[in-house]
């Protein structure tokens, strides 16, 4: 009896486990089809239009101090992670020996105007002479033309007439020298005053350039930012273009994105781009354009380039770097460091832009005023020199 009911009923289970099967079977087909489906509409209206990497990393300007002269440093007035300001003392050297070469060459700029005065008085000397060389000639002159109209009639003897005519024609080569004598002085002066005078403004030249050396003693910031890295000790004995430190502009950071070259097709300039950084997270997005894409790989520009022309060659999808630039107003507020990991989003649906840059950069990329220097105050100690060293020494006076 048990046995015929079993009989009978595993035809009916039989069948019902194949129908389940066959119905999970075609619901996870359908499932697949339409995630497939889906997947395809979301490619085909939005992922096909954008292009992303995670091989992004954040790039700035590492900006060097060094100093223009060599001498001790004495004081340090920043050091790492410190905000400066363009212009800020950063290292101040030993000036005693650039004090001393000014002191030089300023004694020197005092005995070079005495010295053209010197030269100034000896040319109104020679043009004193020389007038009155001419005058003698003058009167020697007429004294020859008064005996020659006297040796007609007798009253005057041709030895006198002979001593006349040597005394005229002395009188002519004396004038002959000392005008010789005044143009070789007339060119050492030529047609400037003193204060003009090519020696002059050699010995002021030099004064500036040592107060310019004692300017420079004081090492500034070129530009504002934060300071990356100190290599400079106290009491360390410098040498100009050795690097003190570094600046960082947080204000002027980029992202250097590695696109793989298949993904450069529709890539141009001007493209918004979208960044996250791992130091934010998700919570904060970064907007910027493309700024321009790189002129070769980053294996082309390596220390060490690749070398394919090899038997075991194996084909390396190849990676270009893209510089993005990045709101000012999103760095204020959230600031990023070099060589942060970011992960890049770029828009591909304006391609109106080019692949290159069409025209030269009109204005520079980086400028400083920090090294521009007032020289009005040497220009007016250098005047001060040259008019306490051209006046007349005053008269002693008896007690």
């Amino acid at each position: 009896m048990d046995v015929s009911v079993q009989t009978a009923r595993s035809p009916p289970l039989a069948r019902l486990l194949p129908d389940r099967r066959q119905r999970w079977l075609v619901g996870l087909g359908a499932a697949v089809a339409l995630i497939a489906l889906a997947w395809l509409a979301w490619w085909l209206l939005y992922a096909r239009f954008y292009e992303s990497t995670d091989d992004a990393y954040v790039a700035g300007d590492l900006v060097n101090v060094m100093s223009q002269v060599s001498g001790t440093v004495v004081s340090i007035g920043a050091d790492e992670t410190d905000r400066i300001e363009a212009g800020q003392e950063l290292v101040r050297l030993d000036a005693t020996d650039a004090r001393i070469a000014l002191q030089d060459a300023e004694q020197q700029l005092a005995r070079t105007v005495r010295q053209t005065h010197t030269v100034f008085a000896t040319r109104d000397q020679l043009r004193a002479v020389a007038d009155q060389r001419r005058a003698d000639l003058a009167r020697a002159q007429s004294d020859l033309n008064r005996r020659q109209n006297l040796a007609a009639s007798g009253a005057v003897s041709g030895e006198e007439l002979g001593h006349a005519q040597d005394a005229l024609k002395a009188a002519h080569d004396a004038l002959i020298a000392a005008e010789k004598n005044l143009a070789a002085s007339s060119a050492l002066v030529g047609r400037t005053g003193v204060a003009d005078n090519p020696d002059v403004r050699a010995a002021a030249t030099q004064v500036e350039r040592a107060w310019l050396a004692l300017v420079r003693t004081s090492v500034r910031a070129p530009v504002s930012g934060y300071v990356a890295r100190r290599t400079v000790q106290l009491g360390e004995r410098i040498s100009p273009g050795a690097p003190l430190m570094a600046i960082v502009p947080l204000g002027r950071l980029w992202l250097e994105a590695n696109f793989r070259e298949v993904q450069l097709r529709r890539m141009r300039i001007g493209q918004a781009a979208t960044v996250v950084a791992d130091l934010y997270g998700g919570r904060v997005s970064y907007h910027g354009r493309i700024a321009g894409l790189g002129m070769g790989t980053g294996s082309a520009f390596a220390l060490l380039p690749a070398q394919n022309a090899t038997g075991n060659w194996i084909k390396v999808v190849q990676r270009v770097p893209v510089r993005i630039e990045l709101e000012p107003r999103e760095l204020a507020a959230h600031p990023l460091r070099i060589g942060l990991s970011t992960v890049v989003t770029v828009d591909l649906r304006d391609s109106s832009g080019p692949q290159l840059a069409q025209t030269a950069r009109q204005q520079p990329v980086l400028a400083t005023r920090a090294f521009d220097i007032d020289r009005s105050e040497i220009r007016a100690r250098i005047e001060q020199i040259i008019n306490d060293n051209s006046a007349e020494a005053p008269q002693s006076r008896a007690p």
